[in-house]
C-alpha cells in the first residue's frame, strides 16, 4: 500500500470514530459510522488473497446492514416523536430496532456469525483495529441510549457470553478464538450498561489493553493456529514464558487485571437483584477460560520437535518493536491493585 494512502485511511477511522463521539444528531453519527467503515475496507483487503477479499465483502455488507438499520430506526424515531436527538430516543420500537443494529455492528450474540469469518480472513493487524477501535463508536451510541427496561441487553449479554465460551471451544484458529473471546468480553459490558456505565467503559479499556497485547504477541511470534504456539518458546522464550499470563488474564483469573472488571460486574449484577444473572454469567466464563487454558498449555507445557531446524529460531533477533506489547502486557498482568481507585472513578 501507498505511503500516503495508508494515513489517509487511518485518518478516516479517527475521523468517523470522533465524529460518531462528538455527535448529538443522528444524521452526524450515522455519517461518523459511515465513514469508519470506508476507511477500514482497504485496509482488510489490501491483501490481494480470496480469504481477506471474502472477509471483506462480508464485512463490508453486514456494516451495510447495520447501517442502513440505523438510519431507519432514528428516522422512525424522528417521525414518530419529532426528535433527531441521540438523547431523544423515547419511543421503545425504534429503541429495539437501533439496538438490535449496533448489536450487529459490533458483532452481539445471536448476530454474531459473521465477526469469526471475517476475523479470520484479516492479517493479525488489521484483526487487531477490527477488535478494538471499531467497537468505540457504536459503544458510544449505546452508551447514549436511554432505554425502560434493561431486559433485552441483558438477554444479548448473556446471549453473547454464553456464545462466545462456547463457540471458542472447538476451534483450532487463533483469529477466530479471538473473535469468540471478543463477543464474550462484549457480552460482559452489554450486560452492566444499563446499570453502570462507568463500569462498561472500565471493562472496555481493559478489554482492549488484554486484546491488544495479545494481538501483538501472535504477531511477532508469526502464529495463527494453536500448533504454530508450540514452537513458540524458540523464537522469543521471555514472550512465551509472559502469553500464558495475559491468556488467563483474558479469561479472568485473580491476581490479574482481567478479574477486575468481571468481579465489580458481578458485584454490580448483585446489588442490581440479579443473582441468578451473575450466576449464569460467572458459569459462562468458564467456558471462555477453558480454552485461554488450551492455548496455555499448547504454548508452555508442550515441547515441539527437538531436531536442528525447529531448534534454529532463537537464533535470529526479533526485529520488530516491542515497546507497546511491554506496556499493554504489564497492564494486563499488574493493574489489579488499582482496583479501589477504578471503583472510586465509576461511582464518582
Amino acid at each position: 500500500m501507498s505511503p500516503f494512502i495508508l494515513p489517509a485511511l487511518l485518518f478516516g477511522l479517527g475521523l468517523g470514530t470522533m465524529m460518531t463521539f462528538s455527535s448529538s444528531h443522528w444524521l452526524l453519527a450515522w455519517m461518523g459510522l459511515e465513514i469508519n467503515t470506508l476507511a477500514i475496507l482497504p485496509l482488510m483487503a489490501q491483501h490481494h488473497h480470496p480469504r481477506a477479499v471474502e472477509a471483506t465483502t462480508k464485512y463490508f455488507l453486514t456494516q451495510a446492514t447495520a447501517a442502513a438499520t440505523i438510519l431507519f430506526a432514528s428516522t422512525t424515531n424522528a417521525w414518530l416523536t419529532g426528535q433527531w436527538d441521540i438523547t431523544q430516543m423515547t419511543h421503545p420500537l425504534p429503541t429495539t430496532i437501533l439496538m438490535l443494529a449496533l448489536a450487529l455492528k459490533i458483532g452481539l450474540a445471536p448476530l454474531h456469525s459473521w465477526l469469526p469469518e471475517v476475523l479470520q480472513g484479516l492479517d493479525l493487524t488489521t484483526g487487531l483495529i477490527l477488535s478494538t477501535w471499531q467497537k468505540l463508536a457504536p459503544f458510544a451510541l449505546l452508551m447514549q441510549i436511554q432505554t425502560s427496561s434493561p431486559s433485552i441487553l441483558i438477554l444479548l449479554g448473556l446471549t453473547s457470553t454464553l456464545v462466545g465460551g462456547w463457540g471458542g471451544l472447538n476451534q483450532t484458529q487463533l483469529r477466530k478464538i479471538l473473535a469468540y473471546s471478543s463477543i464474550a468480553h462484549l457480552g460482559w459490558m452489554i450486560l452492566i450498561l444499563q446499570f453502570a456505565p462507568s463500569l462498561t467503559l472500565l471493562t472496555l479499556l481493559t478489554y482492549i489493553i488484554m486484546t491488544s497485547s495479545l494481538f501483538i504477541l501472535l504477531k511477532i511470534n508469526k502464529a495463527t493456529n494453536i500448533n504454530t504456539l508450540a514452537t513458540s518458546w524458540n523464537k522469543a522464550p521471555v514472550l512465551t514464558s509472559l502469553s500464558p499470563l495475559l491468556l488467563l488474564s483474558l479469561g479472568g483469573l485473580p491476581p490479574l487485571t482481567g478479574f477486575m472488571p468481571k468481579w465489580l460486574i458481578l458485584q454490580e449484577l448483585t446489588k442490581q437483584n440479579l443473582p441468578l444473572i451473575a450466576t449464569i454469567a460467572a458459569f459462562t466464563a468458564l467456558l471462555s477460560l477453558f480454552f485461554y487454558l488450551r492455548l496455555s498449555y499448547a504454548m508452555t507445557l508442550t515441547l515441539s520437535p527437538n531436531n536442528l531446524p525447529a531448534l534454529t529460531p532463537w537464533r535470529f533477533m526479533i526485529t520488530q518493536p516491542t515497546l507497546l506489547l511491554s506496556m499493554f502486557a504489564t497492564s494486563s498482568i499488574l493493574l489489579l491493585p488499582l482496583t479501589p481507585a477504578a471503583m472510586a472513578l465509576y461511582t464518582f
